[in-house]
């Protein structure tokens, strides 16, 4: 087990370094969809030991063992229930791939049990469960990582590069758009909890519902219980490289428009949307469209960072990887990059590893995942009220509809997120 000391942030975003380890022990929390992505490249890594598989649905968990197997490991122990987790001293990490209404609360219990802690994004279900997750990490002095990637990319850094070296002008403008073709889930009747699930785990901390098929595994975004729909689930991606890029943090209000207007199927959260950030001296734009197979600009998810002498666009565009070109005020190409191939997940799995034994900040510390997700949340505030709102702190001034959909209700359980 990793070394523990008494950790203090500094007013740098640093921590004192324990003696580092050559090893860390694991734990791979939610093993399907993006949990089998994580667990492909965290088992990869050297210096790595997966503890426990943890996953509440047993039907799921095969593939990742194989996976861990292939990369010449044991098969771990798989538990269903995190606390048996939490409760062993040897366990350095949790790695988290569970559905988004689990991340606060798995982040925070593993927080409190002295475990650091990587989190899929979107980071949380609303805003305040985002600054829970942030003052828990302060408040026991954790290596959290949100699970945005791109970030940790080296040609992602150099489009960063690029943007404040001057070269676009006075920059004023982002914008992000995620434009691809989703599909129609169809209506499904509630049903009887399937065998081998552990329905109350799986439900945490949420007031439960009865089981549904489109409320669970890849549909469980598309519904406001639990999840917050594809600005979150994909647009989050870009609304941080786009926040990043002009160096701000939450905005002073949003406006705009979000709703169904394509699929007629049991999703609640918005296939289009139409929103504007405004910082004051900055904006940032989202669009959304999940009925179209033909992406925009040439890639269907993508951030541009407008300048008054040149506009750098960062994407995958035309099926090339992840990279970024430049257009100059002649809307002549003057620069163009590309990631140099391979995972874009290893990397910024690698700087979560590395931060852990060194407790410097990670590249996508907590509150970073939680302003960028922030945006998406406000958002979503904007297309369920359907009006503007004003922003003041991480709170909706005016409007105490627009307020409460900034933090959520919760039953009693032993997962339920200390509210202070």
């Amino acid at each position: 087990m990793l070394a523990r000391r008494g950790l203090l942030w500094s007013a740098l975003g640093a921590v004192a370094a324990p003696p580092p380890s050559d090893r860390i022990r694991i734990v791979l929390m939610g093993v399907r969809g993006r949990g089998r992505s994580l667990t492909q490249a965290f088992a990869a890594q050297p210096d790595v030991d997966v503890a426990y598989v943890c996953d509440v649905d047993s039907t799921v968990v095969e593939p990742a063992l194989q996976l861990i197997e292939k990369s010449g490991r044991p098969r771990p122990p798989v538990v269903s229930d995190i606390r048996r987790c939490l409760d062993d001293r040897s366990v350095d990490a949790i790695v988290m791939g569970t559905p988004l209404h689990w991340h606060a609360p798995g982040t925070i219990l593993a927080c409190a049990a002295g475990k650091d802690v990587y989190v899929e994004k979107p980071v949380s279900h609303n805003i305040r469960e985002g600054r829970l997750m942030v003052e828990a990490a302060r408040r026991h002095q954790r290596i959290v990582q949100a699970g945005t990637q791109l970030p940790s990319l080296p040609v992602t850094q150099r489009f960063q590069q690029y943007v404040e070296s001057g070269r676009l002008g006075r920059v004023l403008m982002a914008k992000v758009w995620n434009v691809q073709l989703r599909r129609n889930i169809g209506r499904k009747p509630d049903e009887p909890v399937p065998a081998g699930l552990d329905y109350d785990i799986w439900t945490g901390p949420l007031p439960p519902l009865p089981f549904n098929r489109n409320r669970f595994h890849s549909t469980v975004n598309w519904h406001w219980h639990y999840g917050c729909g594809d600005i979150g689930n994909d647009g989050v991606h870009q609304l941080d490289i786009a926040r990043r890029a002009l160096q701000v943090g939450l905005p002073r209000s949003v406006s705009g428009m979000g709703r169904k207007i394509y699929f007629d199927d049991d999703q609640q959260t918005p296939d289009t949307m139409n929103l504007t950030y405004d910082y004051g001296d900055k904006l940032l734009q989202y669009e959304q469209r999940l009925w179209n197979p033909y992406g925009l600009e040439a890639c269907d998810n993508g951030v541009a960072v407008y300048g008054d002498r040149a506009v750098a666009q960062f994407g995958h565009f035309r099926g090339k990887p992840w990279g970024f070109r430049v257009f100059d005020d002649k809307n002549q190409l003057v620069h163009e990059d590309q990631h140099e191939g391979g995972s874009i997940d290893v990397p910024h799995a690698r700087d979560f590893l590395d931060c852990v034994k060194s407790r410097r900040r990670p590249r996508v510390e907590i509150e970073d995942g939680h302003l960028s997700t922030a945006l998406a949340h406000l958002g979503n505030i904007v297309a369920r009220t359907g009006r503007s709102v004003q922003v003041s702190g991480e709170a909706i001034a005016g409007d105490p509809e627009a307020d409460a959909l900034t933090r959520r209700g919760y039953r009693r359980h032993w997962s339920t997120p200390r509210l202070s």
